[in-house]
C-alpha cells in the first residue's frame, strides 16, 4: 500500500515527507492555481524532495495528443520521478500510448467507469485514477468500481496500478484499500486525520500525568 499527497504546496509536502510515510504526490491545474506559482518551478521543487522511485503526477493541459506530449516532455525532463497525468479522453489515451511507448510513466486521470480503466491499461498507463468522491457525487459507487477493476486486472495480469483519487475522508482510504487499490492520494487534511484519535490523546494525557507524578 502506498500513500500519495494530493497537493501542490511544497511546504506542506516537505513537512510530511519528514515522516517517511509519503510515497509520492499528485497535482492538477486546480491545485497549481491555488499555489499561484510557475508550475515548472513547483514541480522541480516537489520532485527534488523524493528519490527516483517515487511518483510526482503532473497534469498536462491541451486539446490534442500532440500538444500534451510537448508539455509532457518539458515536465519529464525535470526529473525521472515525474509522472505525466492525462485525462481519459480520446486525445489523452493517444498521448498515453505514445508516452508509455517511450517508457514515460503516465497516470490516466478522471476515471469513472470500468471501460475507461480497460482502455487506459491498454494504452500502457502506469496508473489509473478512479475519482471516489466525484463518483459518489454522481450516484456511482466508486468503491465497487475499484473492486471491479481489481478483479479484472488480476485475472488478466494487468500491471497498471489503481490509484484511488478524490479521497475526502478516512473511510474512503480504508474502503479503497479493502477494494484493492494499490495507492490512495489524499489531501493533507485527511492525512492528518489518519493518525489523530481522541482515545490516543486521552491515553497520552494519562501517561504524561503519571510520568510527572513518578518523577516528582
Amino acid at each position: 500500500m502506498k500513500i500519495f499527497l494530493d497537493t501542490s504546496d511544497v511546504n506542506i509536502i516537505r513537512k510530511y515527507c519528514e515522516t517517511g510515510l509519503i510515497d509520492g504526490v499528485t497535482t492538477n491545474p486546480t491545485l497549481m492555481k491555488q499555489v499561484g506559482r510557475n508550475p515548472v518551478e513547483v514541480v522541480s521543487e516537489i520532485s527534488s524532495l523524493f528519490n527516483s522511485d517515487a511518483s510526482i503526477s503532473v497534469e498536462v493541459v491541451a486539446d490534442s495528443a500532440k500538444d500534451m506530449i510537448i508539455q509532457a516532455k518539458q515536465y519529464h525532463s525535470i526529473n525521472k520521478n515525474v509522472t505525466i497525468k492525462v485525462p481519459c479522453t480520446y486525445e489523452g489515451l493517444k498521448a498515453c500510448k505514445k508516452l508509455s511507448n517511450r517508457d514515460i510513466k503516465v497516470n490516466v486521470t478522471l476515471i469513472f467507469s470500468f471501460n475507461q480503466s480497460i482502455l487506459a491499461a491498454k494504452a500502457g498507463a502506469t496508473y489509473i485514477s478512479p475519482f471516489i468522491g466525484r463518483c459518489e457525487d454522481n450516484d456511482i459507487n466508486g468503491i465497487d468500481l475499484i473492486s471491479s477493476i481489481r478483479k479484472v486486472f488480476n485475472l488478466n495480469n494487468i500491471s497498471t496500478k489503481i490509484l484511488a483519487a478524490s479521497i475526502r475522508n478516512i473511510d474512503h482510504i480504508s474502503e479503497s484499500f479493502k477494494a484493492g487499490a494499490d495507492i490512495v492520494t489524499i489531501p493533507p487534511k485527511v492525512f492528518e486525520e489518519m493518525y489523530k484519535h481522541s482515545l490516543t490523546d486521552q491515553g497520552l494525557e494519562q501517561f504524561n500525568k503519571d510520568w510527572k507524578e513518578l518523577n516528582k
